[in-house]
């Protein structure tokens, strides 16, 4: 997603983008603001903090790292000029209003400039929430194997699974609202079908298939 605060200069492009610093920015800031979020600003100095800071820099790392890297994949393989730019002051901003227990996640953007079509437009825009979708189903489905399986994993990593199923349908769902500068704007600007597909499937993950479903399922199918 375009991040609607914030536009680089276009001279920001020919002096040249440290990508990975500034996807390492992106995503330390990201993984702050959620664990502080899903800790509580009471209990940071807690052993359950330094879990939820290891279970976001997983989930967090994944979901966004891999969504705005897939922007800029598809957009390079076009022949634009893609790099992601960090927003430093939206990522203060949302490490600072998780002490109050709300999470906002606007870390920065993949931003491009070349000639492009409609469908390739919608394409680039359509990678980054594809790519949650994918990883929410990955995540899923690992969690379904090893409960299946009754292969014995820490409950650390049972939560990995089960906040990274969960982040990324939600990521991926709310990236494609059809408005503004989000991915879903693009993506029904260009083909209408393949929008309603991507929001069926993400409403599907995000809302029908929640965590005490998923794991009230897995407990039957494993005679528990």
């Amino acid at each position: 997603m375009r991040d609607i605060f914030s536009t680089p200069s276009d001279d920001g492009f020919p002096r040249g983008t440290d990508d990975n610093r500034e996807l390492l920015k992106a995503w330390a800031g990201s993984t702050l603001a959620y664990a502080i979020f899903q800790t509580g600003s009471d209990r940071l100095f807690s052993a359950l903090f330094i879990q939820n800071l290891f279970i976001a820099a997983i989930v967090c790392g994944l979901a966004f790292v891999l969504h705005e890297l897939a922007h800029r994949v598809v957009a390079r393989s076009y022949g634009a000029e893609a790099h992601f730019i960090a927003n430093n002051q939206w990522l203060l901003i949302s490490i600072a209003i998780s002490l109050a227990g709300i999470f906002i996640a606007a870390p920065g953007a993949v931003w491009h400039r070349g000639y492009l079509t409609a469908k390739q437009s919608g394409l680039i825009a359509l990678a980054g929430p594809v790519t949650n979708l994918i990883l929410s189903v990955f995540f899923l489905l690992l969690l379904g194997l090893l409960v299946l399986l009754g292969i014995p994993v820490p409950l650390f990593i049972l939560m990995t699974l089960i906040i990274g199923f969960k982040f990324n349908a939600w990521l991926g769902l709310f990236n494609m609202i059809p408005a503004g500068p989000f991915d879903g704007a693009k993506v029904l600007a260009w083909n209408w079908q393949v929008f309603a597909v991507t929001v069926a499937v993400g409403i599907f993950l995000a809302f029908v298939l929640n965590e005490r479903t998923v794991i009230n399922l897995l407990m039957s199918l494993r005679g528990i």
